[in-house]
């Protein structure tokens, strides 16, 4: 059975999780880029394309393009330019989530591993086997302080624990980053030009994609003050995207060897921390008066 992974994607849910498994993870990302996809296609000609971007970003050549997703608030502002990472990904090709019921009838757990491989046809040091275990040992991860976590195998779950986390009474919204062109360029330089809302978050739930035979997303929600936004950008290519943005002010109980760090160049407790979100990532919070010159 063929299966379309998302390789580099398993450390990003650590942009919203602050543990000493970033760097951990960082590094796994690496080998999950020689991922084997349907037909045994690789995607080593993407890999030369971020290392090609790279060269020619004037950034910091020691730090891995796909990390470059940081920033702090004072930088969320018309102009600035930034070197950033979006990674590109055909909706049609990535897993899809499963009924419930579906997925509910197949294991997730890492000590059922084994009966699932065989399942779907994986042997146990295949690419796909070890993509699953890191997914599963993630999962069953015991959460930060101050965090509450929940691996979704289906829209109905990621439902579920959202209610739980913004409220059962609550209605809810969800935003996703929006490319508004077409390119295969994942990293350069891109410009803010506007800042199109500022999206009320007394809570909120992140959820990111995790690699799988089916959709996995790691949802999550942090006790700290959080604010999210939509802003528009422009590559140097002249690439448009409505990018998601989160910011997380209080960065006091995170990890000094947390990656944002590394790349900012600042320390716990010292400034707010922002990222943004890839195209098939969620942001959920309740439904809202938004407060910006358009609307979702």
């Amino acid at each position: 059975m063929g299966v379309k992974f998302m390789p580099w994607i398993l450390f990003l849910h650590l942009l919203c999780s602050y543990g000493d498994q970033a760097r951990e993870l960082a590094e796994k990302e690496n080998k999950f880029l020689e991922f084997a996809l349907e037909g045994g296609d690789k995607i080593s000609t993407n890999i030369k394309d971020i290392h090609h971007e790279h060269k020619h970003a004037h950034v910091m050549d020691h730090i891995d393009p796909s990390l470059m997703v940081f920033f702090t608030l004072k930088d969320l502002k018309v102009g600035t330019r930034m070197p950033i990472h979006f990674p590109k990904r055909d909706p049609s090709n990535s897993p899809k989530l499963w009924p419930k019921e579906q997925a509910d009838s197949i294991p997730f757990s890492l000590n059922q591993l084994p009966y699932i491989l065989k399942l779907f046809s994986f042997s146990p040091n295949s690419p796909q086997a070890i993509a699953m275990q890191s997914t599963l040992s993630e999962c069953e991860t015991k959460p930060i302080k101050g965090e509450v976590k929940f691996c979704a195998t289906s829209y109905e779950s990621m439902l579920e624990f959202t209610h739980r986390i913004i409220g059962s009474k609550s209605n809810l919204q969800s935003f996703a980053t929006l490319h508004q062109t077409k390119s295969s360029v994942t990293f350069q330089n891109y410009t803010i030009l506007d800042t199109l809302m500022e999206i009320p978050a007394p809570k909120m739930v992140a959820c990111h994609t995790m690699p799988y035979p089916y959709a996995v997303f790691y949802c999550h929600s942090q006790e700290s003050e959080n604010r999210v936004y939509r802003v528009l950008l422009e590559g140097d290519n002249k690439d448009k995207v409505e990018a998601m943005v989160v910011c997380h002010l209080d960065t006091s109980q995170w990890s000094p060897r947390h990656v944002s760090f590394q790349v900012l160049g600042v320390t716990p407790g010292t400034s707010s921390v922002c990222h943004f979100f890839p195209s098939d990532h969620l942001i959920w919070v309740p439904k809202l008066q938004i407060h910006g010159s358009s609307s979702v």
